[in-house]
């Protein structure tokens, strides 16, 4: 019999997320850490955008199919 695997907390919250809040999390985090940059606000924003559109063009391609 095998023993129980050690399972991470964190690792479980991101599995039962869906891909959209993942990438929601994973861009609130990237804009927390960068705002001790040299970066501008505008600048983390506008990247942020640029991911999210190209995420939406992927899913939107995928679902014609």
């Amino acid at each position: 019999m095998n023993p129980a695997t050690k399972i991470n907390p964190e690792d479980y919250v991101l599995s039962v997320l869906s891909p959209e809040d993942r990438l929601k999390a994973a861009l609130k985090i990237a804009q927390e850490t960068f705002l001790k940059t040299t970066l501008t606000i505008k600048d983390i924003e506008r990247a942020i955008k640029k991911v999210r559109r190209r995420t939406y063009e992927k899913t939107q391609r995928s679902s014609r199919c």
